[in-house]
């Protein structure tokens, strides 16, 4: 497999087909379920509908989308981060979900870094959004640590609830 996003304890990668047992795992999750959505991953036929209709669809649209995480010391997949493209904004926004084993232990903190600095420096974005509910307390400190910034309570079409913007600008000149 290649990696193109390489940390102290992760490696980062373009999903695959052969990725179907893991996202079947990861999107069953609790905290994915009740902070992202039960997208309906029922059995590995619908993981694998889902990895061609979400990131291999990006990938090919965009040149970008959700990467998995590999955990270089547990040499096994632990989570997805990268980006999504949404019509209704002006730049990309990330998004992030670990398996509960590795949560709380940096692991998000460090790819979401790892993430925004490839989107500064590679992929040339200026600035990044990112969504959350307002009871998910873990991820909005997560976001503010990192550089973004709360903007505004907003209703996305796919939701119910109301869900809260966040966004991050990069100076031109620096690194995060």
């Amino acid at each position: 497999m290649r990696y193109f996003i390489d940390t102290p304890r992760l490696a980062l990668r373009r999903f695959v087909l052969t990725d179907d047992v893991f996202i079947h795992r990861l999107l069953n999750t609790p905290t994915w379920i009740q902070f992202i959505g039960d997208r309906h991953i029922t059995d590995l036929t619908a993981a694998q509908n889902y990895l061609q209709n979400v990131p291999f669809q990006s990938y090919q649209a965009y040149g970008y989308g959700p990467w998995l995480v590999y955990g270089k010391q547990e040499k096994m997949p632990i989570g997805m981060c990268g980006f999504f493209r949404r019509p209704f904004l002006v730049a990309p926004d990330v998004g992030f979900a670990f398996l509960p084993a590795f949560e709380g232990q940096g692991f998000a903190r460090e790819a979401l870094t790892a993430c925004m600095d490839y989107a500064r420096s590679i992929l040339g974005f200026p600035q990044l959004y990112a969504f959350t509910f307002p009871a998910n307390e873990r991820c909005i400190r997560l976001l503010e640590r990192t550089g973004f910034r709360y903007q505004e309570l907003i209703h996305l079409p796919s939701e119910v609830k109301p869900m809260m913007l966040f966004t991050a600008t990069f100076p031109l000149s620096s690194k995060i």
